[in-house]
């Protein structure tokens, strides 16, 4: 069990705006002969409540943005909100995706997607990618 929570942990701590690795981990378990379902299943429910953690930093800290501190400066925040309304919450279906996934879930929670929706789209994208690693790997 503690190895499926070790990568549930990588798993979250990649989907914020951290930056780190989880399919290191998922496919140096996969490799030592751990159960490729529940890999899948830890993996993608790190990584989608590590994107939850996004949601809530973009909905409740948006007041912070003007502080040093804040991830994203004012210019490429108003950039990412347009591409939102350009693209709209199907973009979400993209949340896996490196560099431009962790700000995506972010401006979710600033454009107020609501979050049933941002969970299931979310969730959605991130399983079929670890779906996708876990199948790429059994080919090899």
């Amino acid at each position: 069990m503690t190895a499926y929570l070790g990568l549930f942990f990588s798993a979250f701590i990649a989907a914020t705006l951290l930056p780190a690795y989880s399919e290191i981990v998922f496919a140096g378990l996969l490799s030592a002969g751990y159960n490729p379902w529940h890999l899948l299943f830890w993996a993608s429910l790190g990584n989608t409540l590590g994107a939850a953690v996004n949601w809530l930093l973009g909905r409740y800290l948006l007041h912070f943005k003007e502080r040093s501190w804040f991830p994203f400066k004012t210019d490429s925040l108003s950039g990412a909100q347009r591409w939102f309304n350009r693209w709209g919450v199907w973009s979400l279906l993209l949340a896996w995706l490196p560099i431009i996934g962790d700000p995506l879930t972010f401006i979710a929670g600033v454009m107020r997607v609501p979050f049933p929706l941002f969970i299931a789209l979310t969730a959605l994208g991130k399983t079929a990618r670890y779906a996708t690693v876990l199948g790429i790997l059994s080919l090899v």
